[in-house]
């Protein structure tokens, strides 16, 4: 097994005149990129963080925010990366939780936070501390707090070590064979864990991180062509836009290979993009942000195997149990357990959801140690190979957005348009989960909508809204969210 190292020496493999980064229409390489991040580091410290300080950053991709995973980590900080899309509800939530000492943001962002912690902005951002040298911190030392949506309500902060990022970048490399010519354009947002691993792959292998933000999909393509990027990351929704274009002009000739995460592709979006990227190996892969990836399809497979999963990628562990932890025969369904070094930290201050989904790992596992119950339902097929059932708890996929249905029923009760809220999922071919928001209140939906725009990030907009004269109850008294998905069905 690879060893770990700390987080801040993942991209010295390359040569220094290598290029390592290409942001903000900036080229840095990867002797700059290693300068860059010593001088991040050098200053952080100088303002006055010390070890376990956790620092934040709010915004799009930026050169500071692209070198924070590694400054943060050289400085012995722990980077806290905010999705650029939330809104200051939700950032404030993520800021306050987290404890952060520093964000770092555009100034526009700092007016719409109200109280908060010490802020830099951007625009001013200056290092004239001292740079500091190459880390040794041990492997298992706090470097990152990844939010993700919890069942239960707002987001809550996974807890990354060095190794889990270092790891993970090193699996991603491996399986997906990236070297020193990868030209990764990185368009997802580094606030996620597949987004951030993008690029820390990229360096992993020696290759170009070419970091970007698009609005429309067409950018896409433009962006493709002019970076003649080689690998390319994405969520289902976007794949089913990358798919509507036209690419008969050639703008993705170089590209050789691309992976889906965040939701399942459906087996005629992946005929698409066969059809669409001919010379490209497709990697259809599965997660958790609780252990990062999971498992990834040989591209071999694809065409024959469209509906599964694959099989545990380098340094993961895949058990499908039964109830008392005891292996599942082929065929048999089951829970997707995951063991080994991929398998984070547990939850940021929050022991008793941890101690739920972070338990000792079944008595079969070669790697034993604390394993993550993932609550979803998997089969092994007689062929090795794992097949998605369904997930073990509420949670919405939206545009690649991990979704908490308590979110959008806290969003919509703080319009105070409504009096009872309880938002379900519906399957949507291009969306992932399509939400229906059901509710009782006054029947104003501009009114709620326009709460929505003015508050929450575009993929918590419900698609549709269903008012209620009351919503049904079972026999506790509690909301009865089946009948009311049979009734949406």
């Amino acid at each position: 097994m690879t060893a770990s190292k700390p987080l801040d020496h993942l991209a010295r493999g390359a040569g220094p005149e290598a290029h390592a980064l290409v942001v903000g229409g900036e080229t840095l390489t990867y002797g700059e990129l290693d300068e860059g991040v010593g001088r991040m580091a050098g200053q952080l410290l100088a303002m006055g963080l010390k070890a376990g300080d956790r620092v934040a950053t709010w915004g799009p991709k930026h050169r500071i925010t692209c070198l924070m995973p590694l400054a943060a980590a050289r400085a012995g900080l722990v980077h806290v990366p905010i999705n650029p899309v939330l809104k200051a509800g939700q950032a404030a939530h993520i800021l306050k939780d987290s404890g952060a000492a520093l964000l770092l943001a555009n100034k526009a962002r700092f007016d719409t936070l109200g109280e908060g912690p010490r802020t830099a902005a951007f625009e001013a951002w200056e290092e004239s501390a001292p740079a500091m040298e190459p880390s040794e911190h041990a492997p298992e030392t706090l470097a990152a707090l990844m939010y993700t949506s919890g069942s239960t309500g707002r987001p809550k902060g996974v807890m990354l070590s060095h190794a889990n990022l270092w790891l993970g970048a090193d699996s991603v490399q491996r399986f997906l064979e990236l070297g020193n010519e990868t030209r990764s354009l990185c368009l997802l947002p580094l606030a996620f864990d597949f987004g951030q691993n993008n690029m820390l792959a990229a360096w992993r292998a020696g290759g170009v991180a070419i970091a970007a933000d698009y609005l429309l999909p067409n950018d896409v393509k433009k962006l493709v062509r002019m970076n003649r990027a080689t690998f390319l990351g994405a969520v289902p929704p976007l794949w089913h836009q990358i798919a509507k274009l036209d690419w008969s002009c050639g703008s993705g000739v170089t590209l050789d290979t691309i992976a889906n995460s965040g939701g399942h592709v459906a087996e005629p979006l992946y005929r698409t993009l066969r059809e669409t990227f001919p010379k490209a190996r497709i990697h259809l892969m599965y997660g958790l942000t609780e252990a990062f990836r999971a498992a990834s399809l040989d591209p071999r497979l694809a065409d024959t195997h469209p509906d599964s999963v694959g099989t545990a990628i380098p340094h993961a562990e895949l058990m499908v149990v039964r109830e008392d932890g005891s292996e599942c025969e082929a065929g048999e369904e089951g829970e997707l357990v995951q063991a080994g070094p991929l398998v984070t930290q547990g939850y940021w201050q929050r022991p008793e959801e941890t101690a739920k989904r972070f338990r000792p790992a079944p008595a079969q596992s070669r790697l034993g140690g604390t394993a993550v119950w993932s609550g979803d339902r998997m089969v092994r097929g007689e062929d090795g190979l794992l097949y998605f059932r369904a997930r073990g708890d509420a949670m919405l996929k939206v545009s690649g957005n991990r979704l908490s249905p308590g979110e959008v029923e806290e969003m919509a009760l703080a319009s105070g348009v409504v009096s009872e809220a309880v938002a379900l999922g519906r399957a949507d071919e291009t969306l992932g989960h399509a939400i229906v928001l059901h509710v009782v209140g006054t029947g104003d939906e501009d009114a709620l909508r326009a709460h929505f725009r003015r508050e929450a990030p575009s993929y918590m907009m419900p698609a549709e809204i269903v008012w209620h004269e009351a919503l049904p109850t079972g026999a506790t008294g509690k909301v009865d969210r089946v009948r009311l998905a049979e009734a949406q069905a």
